[in-house]
Formats: structure tokens, sequence, C-alpha cells
């Protein structure tokens, strides 16, 4: 009998965002790689505007209002990573 390993928690490593158009993505392209560490995870909802898969699709970030929130590590996520803090300081 074939059997699937259950994924490891916490989430430690890279993955692809998919992103909608939000202002804090600007100069992010789809299917960028960013960097998370976690445990715990938001399902989709309407207030995602990106989303990972890890197990199932869950949001990477939220925003509402003049709130917006990551799953992932911008500070570690490289050139991607880099961009969202740059377009999070000039929102």
């Amino acid at each position: 009998m074939f059997r699937v390993a259950p994924l490891k928690v916490p989430q430690v490593g890279w993955n692809n965002l998919q992103r909608d158009d939000s202002p804090l993505f600007a100069g992010v392209p789809e299917g960028a790689y960013v960097y998370s560490v976690h445990s715990y995870r938001a399902d989709a909802g309407p207030h995602t505007i990106a989303t990972m898969d890890y197990g199932g699709s869950y949001s990477a970030a939220l925003h509402r209002g003049n709130f917006y929130g990551v799953q992932f590590h911008p500070e570690k996520s490289a050139d991607a990573g880099e961009q969202i803090l740059r377009n999070f300081l000039s929102l």
C-alpha cells in the first residue's frame, strides 16, 4: 500500500505567491517565491489579496482598510520581499 507522508508543521521554506493587483504587490511577479515559517494559517476570505498552497490554499496576505498583514517573512524573501516592503512604505 502506498502512503503519502503528512506535511511537516511548521511549514519552513519557500513557496509561490499567487497575488492580486494590490498596490502591495506592484512590481512583484505572479508566482514569486517568498519565505515562510509558520504553524498556523488563515483560510482565504473576502480580505485575502494573496494565497499560497501547502496542503491546500490559504491566505498569504490580507488587506482591510489601512491594515495589511502577510503570512510569510518579507524580510527573508529576497527581491520579492524587498519590493513588498518598499511598496508598503510608499502606501
